[in-house]
């Protein structure tokens, strides 16, 4: 497990980005067409590669595994074919656990796919196992053989060595021994499974297609294949789902959810639902708390594209300031655009984005984006806006300092590379050479999520480690590897 990743493509702004996305579907015709529907919409959550495993009744299991976009592997006929069955699960890959190498990295695409003494069974897994390293040197000790440097392999061989009397049985024996963020979706013959960690970190919800079911790690994945919406998977929570109905039990102690915040401000999308909220009024209504906590004299609000926009809508509706495009994004901009010679490497965020000069002009410009991770996107913005000729830039943005890593499956630099770790909000403000730098509150931050009073200090509502360095689940590996977790003065 590394947090030391490097960006995946070199035009690649410096965005926190979420590990991967599941999903999966039984009781449906061509179960494959809807896996690659639904992993379509969640491609936002990894487009470093995907996978798909299904189940025929009459020639078993099958499986591909690609680098790469959705759209580009899994839309033609042919490949479509080569997966049949009505029971399947299908996994988008961002990688934080690890090796990223061209040569090695399909190795560790998901699904991994295992045969059992009951039979076969597929696994997919959006999170990160904190005790992984542990896990794995415990495993190879013991005589397991690992074929990828994933953590989720390591549930794979658990539910080898299990004795238990079934899959489902053999998994729940499995994860009783895992530590970290996890919601996992699995299959066998005739069992699509579903799992979240006791702390619920990350999402997994549950739809009713016709008279088959979905898994999926958002209602946007429902959506796309024309699924009801049902529920979501309750943190600690295992379902086994066949055709004939869904079944529910909770194999670990049971304990108060720490839902991931981000999810909120920026990895799921705002046409998804979490938590009963609609993620897109959630991100508008950060922006209105960001008005209210850091106004400033301007002519206009403008986002950071795409991910800063219902912020920014919120900030403008709160402030009485204009909504403006002032930044328009190249929707066409793939991540292998072309070779990044240096000429073309110093273009760097021009690539991406550009400025609407004549809007901008001898304007004072409020930019709104979700997060200020290196600083190093920011810096390019602002000076691309003040070339543009604006009078005054001026930053806000929608979630607190990141000053800690992530490890629930968030690629996260090193805590030093944080911008927030080693600078104060007027140290940013000159590193970045702004007119102001402001960050919402992390009470401003909870009451926009619907917690009136703010962040309970005792006991948050949800997990923000990555502000408030506080982790509900200790990061084992990483304190072994010599990580400081947050002191008492900090």
């Amino acid at each position: 497990m590394s947090n030391q990743m490097p960006p995946a493509h070199p035009f690649d702004d410096d965005k926190l980005r979420e590990e991967c996305g599941v999903f999966g579907v039984v009781g449906v015709t061509d179960a494959s067409n809807f896996v690659a529907l639904g992993l379509h919409a969640l491609q936002h959550r990894g487009q470093e590669a995907g996978g798909i495993v299904t189940h025929d009744t009459e020639t078993g299991f099958h499986q591909a595994r690609r680098m790469g976009l959705v759209r580009d592997n899994f839309t033609s006929a042919d490949m479509m074919a080569m997966l049949p069955g009505s029971i399947g699960i299908g996994h988008v890959r961002y990688s934080t656990a690890g090796s990223k190498g061209q040569q090695t990295a399909i190795r560790d695409v998901q699904p991994f796919f295992g045969e059992f003494s009951m039979g076969g069974a597929a696994i997919a897994h959006n999170g990160n196992i904190t005790n992984a390293l542990a896990l794995r040197r415990e495993l190879i000790e013991r005589g397991s053989i690992f074929q990828s440097s994933s953590d989720t392999e390591c549930i794979i061989h658990l539910m080898a060595r299990s004795m238990g009397r079934t899959i489902p049985d053999r998994m729940e024996e499995g994860l009783r021994k895992v530590e970290g963020a996890f919601s996992i979706v699995a299959m066998t013959r005739t069992k699509l499974i579903g799992c979240r960690d006791p702390l619920g970190v990350r999402p997994l919800v549950l739809g009713r297609i016709g008279e088959g079911w979905a898994l999926a790690s958002e209602t946007c994945a429902l959506d796309i294949i024309g699924a009801e919406f049902v529920r979501e998977i309750e943190p600690g929570e295992m379902v086994v789902v066949t055709e004939k109905g869904v079944s529910s039990h909770f194999p670990f102690r049971r304990a108060k959810s720490r839902f991931c915040i981000f999810e909120h401000v920026y990895f799921s999308r705002p046409d998804s639902i979490l938590g009963g909220r609609s993620v897109y009024e959630t991100r508008e209504n950060i922006g209105r708390e960001l008005a209210k906590e850091a106004p400033v004299d301007a002519d206009l609000v403008c986002p950071v594209p795409d991910s800063g926009t219902p912020a920014a809508i919120g900030y403008s509706l709160q402030s009485g300031i204009p909504y403006a495009m002032g930044i328009i994004r190249n929707q066409y901009m793939g991540r292998t655009f072309i070779e990044p010679s240096e000429s073309i490497r110093n273009m760097g965020v021009r690539l991406k984005l550009n400025v609407n000069r004549a809007l901008i002009k001898g304007k004072r410009v409020i930019l709104v984006d979700d997060s200020v991770v290196r600083g190093t996107t920011s810096r390019k913005i602002k000076e691309m806006i003040l070339d543009a000729g604006a009078a005054e830039v001026h930053f806000r943005i929608a979630s607190p300092p990141t000053a800690w890593p992530c490890f629930y499956g968030v690629d996260t630099p090193q805590r030093e590379k944080l911008l927030a770790a080693t600078m104060t909000e007027d140290q940013m403000r000159e590193h970045l050479g702004v007119d102001s730098i402001k960050f919402i509150s992390i009470n401003g931050l909870y009451r926009a999520v619907g917690q009136a009073k703010g962040r309970d200090k005792k006991n948050p509502a949800y997990c923000d480690a990555c502000f408030s360095g506080e982790y509900p689940i200790a990061p084992s590996d990483m304190i072994e590897q010599g990580f400081k977790a947050k002191t008492a003065a900090e």
